[in-house]
């Protein structure tokens, strides 16, 4: 449209298309809709940042430069009783592998359970899922606290904590699985004149498991995570011999330990993913 258009439209033009397409004109109440949720935004993380005291970073710097230093200068290496060190990793891996494993096999048969083309009973499954809800609802850390409390320390506590945690988690995720799933090979199944278990065990399972079998080992090694923290509220493993080392002041353990738990993440994960490509039939890079 040339400048000459342009001029030629008069006030009244104008008035009639802004009554006719508003949406087409800026107004004032949809700019502060607008801008308003930004500038709430702005306001919430200033007021955000007024509860801490930033100013103490400078104040600690030299207590971090010193944390940091401590961190990366190893010291009289050969008293740092390597076999307590591998003796709590190893009790860490167990306690992670079992837990996944226990949560993964009720999850199994919870999952179905709480699957709505699986259960057709709605009363039956929302009791499930709300049973889920509460399990899935406490923080791994608290029901480490609750288990040390009720089985003592040690890594009974902390698998304990684990399969209940993964319980809750992966049986909605296998469940909402199951409800993805195409539906003409389960009726396929069904029409042979299968039974509930063939069709769950020729309809479901080949579906579903490449899914199962990615979830659960993500959250083996999740859970190998979880687990150090864990040992640090009493469960047992690498956590409770960490929680030592740092009231000790030994910082340079400290950092053995953490690069010997980066290192198995690292491993578990390369073993991971060649366990979910042999389920999807793939080939490993």
């Amino acid at each position: 449209m040339s400048m000459a258009s342009i001029a030629a439209i008069t006030p009244e033009q104008i008035a009639t298309a802004r009554a006719t397409h508003p949406g087409a004109f800026g107004s004032l109440g949809g700019q502060v809709r607008r801008w308003g949720w930004l500038a709430a935004a702005v306001v919430y993380v200033i007021v955000s940042m007024w509860y801490f005291d930033f100013g103490r970073l400078l104040d600690a710097s030299e207590r971090v430069l010193a944390l940091l230093r401590a961190f990366v200068v190893w010291e009289d290496m050969e008293t740092w009783q390597y076999a307590n060190i591998y003796r709590g990793i190893a009790q860490t891996l167990a306690m992670a592998f079992l837990g996944t494993l226990l949560g993964t096999i009720g999850s199994l048969v919870i999952g179905f359970l709480a699957a709505r083309n699986v259960m057709p009973i709605r009363l039956v499954r929302q009791v499930i899922r709300r049973f889920l809800d509460i399990l899935r609802g406490i923080d791994q850390l608290v029901w480490g606290l609750v288990f040390v409390r009720a089985v003592g320390l040690g890594p009974l506590a902390g698998v304990l904590a684990i399969f209940i945690s993964d319980l809750g988690t992966l049986s909605k995720l296998y469940s909402e699985a199951i409800e993805n799933i195409d539906r003409k090979q389960v009726e396929g199944v069904k029409a042979t004149g299968a039974g509930p278990l063939a069709v769950i065990r020729y309809g479901y399972i080949p579906q579903v498991l490449p899914v199962f079998i990615s979830q659960s080992l993500y959250f083996w090694e999740s859970n190998t995570r979880s687990a150090t923290i864990l040992g640090i509220v009493g469960a047992g493993g690498i956590g409770m011999i960490l929680i030592e080392r740092f009231r000790a002041s030994l910082y340079d353990q400290v950092a053995f330990v953490v690069l010997n738990v980066l290192v198995i993440i690292f491993a578990i994960d390369w073993l991971s993913k060649r366990i979910r490509l042999w389920a999807i039939g793939a080939k490993s890079e």
